[in-house]
């Protein structure tokens, strides 16, 4: 078993154990817990009930929070003429096509948070699945980085957009803030969230849809939150 800290047990003595808080006492108690050094992620969980092996219950997407989540993303954006031109004024970090994607290859190089593309580059991209795949950096049409809108592509990345996709077990992970932002905005992150992933759910889902939310700061215990959502 995981040996953990004493700041961690000391955070963890704050939580009641099986109480469900509501969201503003939640996050009081998640910034109140956060026992990292530097200025901590918050993370949302959901269990939701569904059935991954059904094609239509494998949720995917992205979400633009309306407060951002506090950490600045690195862009890189593999195009050619017009749009590689459109990407710069956009404020991309980083602009190539083949030559970007064989500094990648050869060089091992991800100086870089998210990906996009342009739907003509991903043959050349398919070629580096292999490679971007396991570290999340694979451009995708459902979250918004395969797009011939590469100037909103860009600006939502930057404004704090956040991608979430289920696991094997009907799990969705995001962040929603940082252990600074203010009580406030964090709550309008955590509501912004969880109605997006109550927006898109699946019509075949049958009973309750969210089954637990729960927070938690990096490093930090885990604080179950009341649904008062998916009601």
């Amino acid at each position: 078993m995981k040996k953990r800290s004493k700041k961690y047990a000391e955070a963890l003595a704050k939580i009641e154990k099986n109480k469900v808080y509501s969201k503003e006492e939640a996050v009081k108690l998640v910034k109140d817990t956060s026992v990292s050094s530097f200025d901590g992620s918050i993370e949302i969980a959901m269990r939701l009930n569904l059935d991954t092996k059904k094609a239509d219950q494998q949720l995917r997407g992205a979400i633009v929070l309306p407060k951002g989540t506090g950490k600045t993303q690195r862009v890189l954006v593999v195009a050619r003429g017009p749009k590689a031109q459109e990407a710069k004024d956009a404020g991309a970090d980083y602009v190539g096509d083949v030559d970007i994607l064989e500094k990648i290859e050869k060089e091992n190089w991800f100086d870089f948070d998210t990906m996009i593309a342009t739907p003509d580059m991903m043959p050349l991209l398919g070629k580096l699945g292999r490679i971007l795949g396991p570290k999340g950096l694979m451009p995708n049409p459902k979250t918004g980085t395969v797009t011939l809108d590469i100037a909103k592509a860009v600006s939502e990345v930057k404004a704090g957009r956040v991608e979430y996709r289920t696991d094997s077990f009907g799990n969705v992970h995001g962040v929603i803030g940082k252990a600074s932002f203010s009580d406030e905005d964090l709550i309008a992150n955590l509501d912004a969230f969880i109605s997006n992933i109550l927006r898109i759910k699946p019509a075949t889902v049958k009973g309750d849809y969210i089954k637990n939310i729960s927070i938690s700061s990096t490093m930090g215990p885990g604080i179950k939150v009341e649904n008062s959502f998916d009601k």
